[in-house]
């Protein structure tokens, strides 16, 4: 070793006196690294487990003399550790032998090698499903959903709602150097990203730029952005590849990302991204701890290729049923019943109305169905249609046509609930909700689906801009097929969800349609409050 760094040492210094001349530079000493120690904990490992958990991750840790960097090779797959510091899920089922190398790396770039074997059980096999949305039919590509509201986002670590203290608007950060990358997950486990997917015609430019958090971003490498908040944008980077594996930790199927991989904004920490929600077909929800345990970030990503078109193309044609609502009067009793009173617990949202089946609060005239809600004093009246045991079906696209109230703190809602609600309670039963929207924001309507899974706060939930909501007719429409349920307005596809047996959209749904005061969605209604009106113009049901 001693004559080998003799050698480097004189080829360095020769070349510094031929080709800088006219400078006065000096070298600091170079070094090799000395005393390489590789510590490595198996997770999970104890007497009875000597081979660790069956997670097949594994924490390393490395020291060495005059060491300022060190990268880990495991086989196909290497990682930078500036640190020292690194960890690495070991894939291959079964309790197997792997051969770890180590190179640390001193001053002048010599370097001094060592390795260590280790026995490491696995025993988690990712669902073939996942699999095939991951990689298709040998590698698929990613994408930051940014058309889509809460694309991007932070909470609090460990926490259950999506981007709860913080959600980005649709393209709110074009201009960070997020929504052009690309990232590539193949079968033979490898991960590519690509920091920017339109420079690459005619020829491949692998340069770009990414969006990161400071200074976390600096384990990429120093860098002369100027900081924005806590964000570095456009942060000039490289395409790379590292190694991705899925594991599922406590139950939670996550990404787990080698080295220095990342999807969407830089924030360190374990790479690891656990997969919060996949119901969406060619999206997943994710989350990553950052690392200073400060935030877990959220992202959408989607295997859409922006500018996808987004119409429904149904496949149900076939007109089954309908209200026309062109009869005045009171609503047809062979296709409307009522919920009437104030409800428990404001029908479990502290809404604020009392339901009535009077001609105050709900009539035919004109050609429609106009539910109002009236304020009655101090408390308020309004009015809740359901098809129960009248009319219910399986499977279908209904279309509504309707024009919606627009004063604060009113909250109208198109949907569905399961035909057994009584028999298996609610979430059990399934909801399917067409169209609601909020108290505060007439602009946006919202589709949603609740089920065991996701309820609540939490229900599988999208939304879309209808800025003419409230003076103008749209039309409200889900299909419902055994294999997806899309949620649109106007043609347009805004939400999706993977229908499987496993959800209780597979038996008998009816319909409610009504408008509500206040509550959780409703918010603080207006002090100079009347009344206000969702009008309908027809329901029809096709199969």
């Amino acid at each position: 070793m001693k004559n080998i760094l003799k050698i480097i040492t004189c080829i360095l210094v020769t070349s510094f006196f031929l080709g800088c001349q006219e400078e006065d530079q000096t070298f600091g000493n170079i070094v090799a690294p000395t005393n390489i120690v590789i510590v490595s904990e198996i997770v999970g490992q104890d007497a009875a487990n000597p081979n660790g958990d069956g997670s097949g991750l594994v924490n390393f840790t490395t020291t060495a003399d005059n060491a300022l960097s060190y990268k880990y090779s495991f086989g196909d797959a290497e990682q930078n550790a500036p640190s020292g510091e690194t960890s690495f899920t070991f894939s291959e089922l079964g309790v197997n032998t792997y051969t770890v190398t180590v190179v640390a790396y001193g001053t002048g770039g010599v370097s001094t090698t060592a390795t260590t074997e280790i026995d490491v059980l696995a025993t988690y096999s990712a669902p073939a499903d996942l699999l095939e949305a991951l990689v298709g039919n040998g590698s698929k590509t990613w994408r930051i959903k940014s058309e889509k509201q809460n694309h991007f986002g932070l909470g609090p670590v460990g926490g259950f709602v999506a981007a709860e203290w913080y959600g980005a608007a649709p393209d709110e950060k074009s201009a960070t150097g997020m929504y052009d990358d690309r990232y590539v997950f193949n079968e033979d486990g490898t991960f590519t990203h690509i920091v920017n997917s339109t420079n690459d015609d005619p020829t491949v430019d692998p340069t770009g730029t990414i969006f990161g958090r400071d200074p976390l971003v600096e384990q990429l490498g120093p860098h002369s952005e100027t900081v924005n908040g806590s964000d570095i944008e456009n942060y000039p980077y490289q395409d790379y590849t590292e190694n991705w594996v899925i594991t599922a930790p406590g139950g939670a199927e996550t990404i787990n990302l080698t080295g220095l991989g990342f999807i969407g904004y830089y924030t360190g920490g374990t790479h690891k991204y656990e997969i919060f929600n996949r119901d969406n077909a060619n999206e997943l929800t994710i989350r990553t701890s950052d690392g200073n345990s400060e935030f877990d970030w959220w992202f959408i990503i989607t295997s859409e290729e922006e500018g996808v078109t987004n119409q429904l193309q149904t496949i149900y044609t076939n007109l089954v049923w309908s209200d026309e609502f062109d009869v005045n009067g009171a609503p047809d009793p062979a296709n409307w019943t009522y919920d009437l009173g104030v409800g428990e617990n404001g029908w479990g949202n502290n809404e604020l109305q009392e339901y009535t089946d009077s001609a105050d609060n709900v009539i035919v005239e004109d050609g429609s169905l106009k539910i109002t809600a009236k304020a009655e004093g101090s408390a308020y009246t309004s009015a809740r249609l359901k098809s129960v045991d009248l009319f219910e079906f399986t499977y279908g696209r209904v279309e509504v046509r309707a024009k919606l109230p627009a004063a604060q703190g009113t909250w109208p809602a198109i949907w569905m609930l399961g035909a057994n609600f009584e028999t298996v309670g609610w979430p059990a039963s399934g909801e399917i909700d067409i169209m609601e929207q909020t108290g505060q924001d007439k602009n946006t309507t919202l589709g949603t689906l609740h089920y065991p899974a996701m309820f609540g706060g939490n229900g599988n939930t999208g939304s879309t801009s209808v800025a003419t909501s409230t003076t103008a007719f749209h039309n409200y429409v889900v299909e419902w097929t055994p294999d997806v349920i899309k949620i649109v307005v106007d043609d347009v596809v805004f939400h999706t969800v993977i229908n499987s047996d496993s959800l209780p959209f597979n038996d008998d749904f009816f319909f409610i349609l009504n408008v509500a005061m206040g509550g959780s969605l409703g918010g603080t209604v207006d002090p100079a409050f009347t009344e206000d009106t969702m009008e309908i113009d027809y329901v029809r049901v096709y199969q």
